[in-house]
């Protein structure tokens, strides 16, 4: 497990030329991507690395507007299939939607690879929006509203308790317990604003995960610091070095925009040598 995340979504570094933004809803967990401008290699990278960290996340649903992608040729048909394929693949699956003009080569190319039968194209983004929103829930998921006090840790570390005891995954407590601690406590201290903590559940028998995520009101990107020289790792007392004891502990961790602010997730899984 790193200590850095490679999923951190939306900032410097990903908005080379601000062609791909994502954001995501923290009420339904669907984020939204939006790619723009002419597809060539750069831009080709860009969305592809962009979805892939989206992915990692385990959304509920992902929506691609391509309103605005100009691809004469349709070369980038065959990504947003691949895309559809590993979404459906994960385990709850993720529902993707891709927003298109009817008549554009892109829509036609993707209907004559048979896209039509698995996948869905909307022509406007309130559509696709209204569409994903209506499904039936994919993941079992534990909601705790808290204030912008570090003491919130011990609610946050209590549903933890509950999520754990509910879903039989008591050998995820603890490191769960660690994670969100520091998540609700980093947002207390650097963001200031009201918390919402949502705890989920995903996939089901020895294999499933636990998803935990935070979301305050501050747009700023999470900030990862370095360590004191001299220790070999972090220690609990460190201040502001918490988003390396959840990428310590964590099976993934990373961070996306969200609508009035920002979502820090992290994934705890069981080790493969565990389940094995």
């Amino acid at each position: 497990m790193s200590t850095g995340s490679p999923h951190l979504i939306g900032w410097s570094g990903d908005a080379v030329r601000e062609t791909v933004m994502a954001v995501i809803d923290p009420d339904t967990a669907i984020i939204e991507v939006s790619v723009w401008g002419t597809w060539d290699r750069q831009l080709s990278w860009q969305a592809r690395t962009i979805m892939e960290k989206c992915l990692a996340e385990h959304p509920t649903g992902m929506i691609v507007d391509l309103l605005d992608l100009s691809d004469p040729r349709a070369v980038s048909a065959t990504l947003w299939l691949t895309l559809c394929a590993q979404g459906a693949a994960m385990q709850p699956p993720v529902a993707i939607t891709v927003c298109l003009t009817a008549a554009s080569p892109l829509a036609r190319r993707l209907r004559r690879m048979g896209a039509r039968d698995w996948l869905v194209m909307y022509a406007t983004v309130p559509q696709a929006r209204s569409a994903l929103e209506h499904r039936h829930p994919l993941i079992d998921g534990m909601n705790l509203a808290l204030p912008p006090d570090p003491g919130a840790a011990l609610l946050a570390r209590s549903l933890v308790n509950d999520a754990c005891a509910a879903w039989d995954l008591p050998h995820l407590c603890q490191r769960a317990r660690l994670v969100a601690s520091e998540l609700v406590v980093n947002a207390a201290e650097h963001a200031g604003t009201d918390i919402e903590m949502v705890i989920s559940r995903r996939g089901n028998g020895t294999g499933a995960a636990l998803h935990l995520a935070v979301f305050d009101g501050d747009p700023r990107p999470p900030r990862v610091r370095d360590p004191v020289p001299g220790l070999l790792g972090p220690s609990l007392t460190d201040r502001g070095l918490g988003l390396r004891i959840v990428g310590a502990a964590a099976s993934a961790w990373g961070a996306l925009p969200a609508r009035g602010g920002k979502l820090v997730w992290a994934i705890m899984r069981t080790p493969p040598e565990v389940l094995t």
